[in-house]
């Protein structure tokens, strides 16, 4: 029985010498917007102080929402960067060897992306509810101030927006923070038409509404990037990976047999991995066996983080794991 573990790292290979560099696929897709991380990080902290102030001043529930939505930004972009430099430092220190980590700190950032979507949800719920009660018992609102810094608001997050938007499309920490700001700059254009018609109809009614609005449309994105979170946590194989699918194609490689303990899951954004059992006929060559093994991954799963463990069928007592 042998096994082996194979990582494309896309340079040259001599045959059977089945390397263990992982090469660029160490190199993280949120480690590569730690700048932009940074400067959205102090916008958004500069903006929320701004807001809260304001909201507190003026009276005003949407003002306010967009606040506290503004505040989970700079709890969220924070986490981000805690968790991408410490990911980054360790990877950078030893790679996983010889640390407790095995698999590095990637996973701190669905962690991060998990506890923004709870946080979400707390500010859309609390938003919600002193809708309700403001409705009931309408607060006096100052527009004019109210005008101007939600205006300002929406600067800070169209700038931000356009800073996130590309690093959004590798990793799940970014566009957890780049779906908030998304929000944020919804949230500031509604906290904009509801100052022009609290100042030109006096209706007081339209500041609540627009913040429960606001509470709204945040729910399902939260919903959605917490279920993501929770998808990777919990180690369910990604999606488009059909596990039977991938199995009959393993056990359908000359040689082998038979395929158990197959698992697929993903680390962290744009970082899968596998491993499998492949049972062989006595006489099949174990590095063809792995060498396929790995090209089937590579090319049809994109899967470049893989451990096999060959053992031919005259083996003993490598038994399918019961759980």
């Amino acid at each position: 029985m042998r096994s082996f573990a194979c990582v494309d790292d896309g340079g040259t290979r001599v045959s059977g010498d089945h390397g263990h560099s992982h090469g660029p696929t160490l190199a993280r897709a949120g480690a590569r917007h730690l700048r932009r991380l940074t400067i959205s990080f102090a916008i958004i902290a500069a903006f929320f102080v701004v807001e809260a102030v304001a909201g507190l001043a003026t009276r005003s529930l949407a003002l306010l929402s967009d606040a506290g939505h503004m505040l989970t930004d700079v709890v969220g972009l924070g986490m981000a960067l805690a968790a991408i430099s410490l990911a980054s430092r360790h990877e950078a220190r030893s790679g996983g060897a010889g640390s407790r980590h095995t698999f590095g700190l990637y996973r701190l950032e669905i962690l991060a992306a998990f506890v923004n979507a709870l946080l979400l949800f707390g500010v859309a719920g609390y938003v919600l509810v002193e809708a309700v009660r403001r409705l009931q018992d309408p607060a006096e609102v100052l527009g004019a101030p109210m005008l101007a810094v939600a205006g300002a608001g929406l600067v800070a997050n169209l700038v931000v927006f356009a800073l996130l938007r590309e690093g959004a499309k590798e990793s799940l920490n970014v566009e957890g923070a780049y779906l908030e700001v998304l929000a944020d700059t919804l949230g500031s254009i509604g906290v904009i038409i509801a100052a022009v018609l609290l100042q030109v109809f006096g209706w007081t009614w339209v500041d609540p509404v627009v913040g429960a609005l606001i509470g709204l449309w945040i729910l399902p994105r939260t919903w959605r990037l917490g279920r993501q979170a929770v998808h990777i946590l919990l180690q369910s194989a990604p999606d488009g990976v059909d596990l039977a699918k991938l199995g009959d194609e393993l056990a359908a490689l000359p040689g082998v047999i038979d395929v158990h303990d197959l698992h697929v899951w993903t680390l962290t954004s744009e970082m899968e991995a596998a491993s499998a059992h492949l049972m062989t006929t006595p006489d099949t060559d174990a590095h063809q066996v792995l060498d396929q093994a790995r090209a089937l991954l590579h090319e049809s799963y994109a899967i470049d983080h893989a451990t096999f463990q060959v053992e031919p069928s005259t083996h003993t007592g490598c038994t399918e794991v019961a759980w």
